[in-house]
């Protein structure tokens, strides 16, 4: 089997996993590198042209076995245990069990960005709360949302095929392709948008829209350097940080 190696900054490192995964790749290794990049070593039956990368030939192994077997179970904030669904582990006594799925679409939960998301939701999804998800991806926070005991959960995304594979594995939300714009007013106790800083000053004004009085939104997805800019966009109660990245609870 051939072994495609790729090198990329560890922000990069969902989105080039998930178009690996669309490829149809076998599975794939990480390994972390100096100066925040890192190497994805993806496994192929046969090479393809792929920019920056570069193939080599690995003897036969079940390489989904060895993909699978670098995911761990972690635990998250003091609610989340999270856990590949492939993987039996119950959770720990006051854990809620979040399972992930590699695939088409990526967010595993174990990017600082979605864990700082996960750790503002229990913290201010309550039961009962109407819940939505502005770009979406693997639907990790919409389950999220749901295990926390949400009483309605809306998920959206631009990517249509993000959608199909959220919806298919997430079937106590309501997904839908498009935006925050498509939601009605004042009709949402908790947004959680997990995205880049340029999309979510750009939804500002809709995010603002969306929100019940006296709803929380929780925004992450971008790396610290990029704080002040969102900040200023917004009206952060609170600032997260982990690693690199940041997220803001308004």
């Amino acid at each position: 089997m051939y072994a495609l190696r790729l090198e990329c900054r560890h922000e990069d490192k969902d989105l080039l996993a998930a178009e690996l995964w669309e490829r149809g790749t076998a599975g794939i290794i990480e390994e972390d590198l100096p100066k925040g990049r890192c190497c994805l070593r993806a496994f192929f039956e046969t090479p393809f042209e792929m920019a920056g990368g570069s193939w080599e030939w690995d003897e036969p192994k079940d390489w989904v076995e060895e993909s699978h077997a670098q995911w761990k179970p972690l635990l998250i904030g003091r609610r989340f245990f999270l856990v590949p669904a492939w993987q039996d582990d119950p959770a720990p006594p006051g854990r809620l069990r979040l399972e992930f799925q590699t695939g088409m679409a990526c967010g595993t939960g174990w990017h600082p960005a979605t864990q700082l998301a996960l750790e503002a939701m229990e913290q201010h999804v309550e039961p009962g709360a109407t819940v939505l998800d502005v770009g979406t991806g693997s639907g990790i926070l919409s389950l999220a949302a749901g295990l926390l005991g949400a009483g309605r959960v809306f998920a959206c995304d631009i990517d249509a095929s993000a959608v199909a594979v959220a919806a298919e594995r997430c079937r106590q939300a309501s997904f839908f392709v498009g935006s925050a714009r498509s939601v009605r007013p004042a009709s949402i106790d908790v947004l959680v948008a997990n995205i880049n800083a340029e999309a979510l000053i750009q939804l500002a004004r809709e995010i603002a829209r969306v929100l019940k009085p006296g709803g929380r939104a929780i925004l992450s997805g971008f790396p610290v350097r990029r704080l002040e800019r969102v900040q200023a966009a917004f009206r952060p109660q609170e600032v997260l940080t982990k690693e690199e990245w940041a997220a803001l609870v308004c």
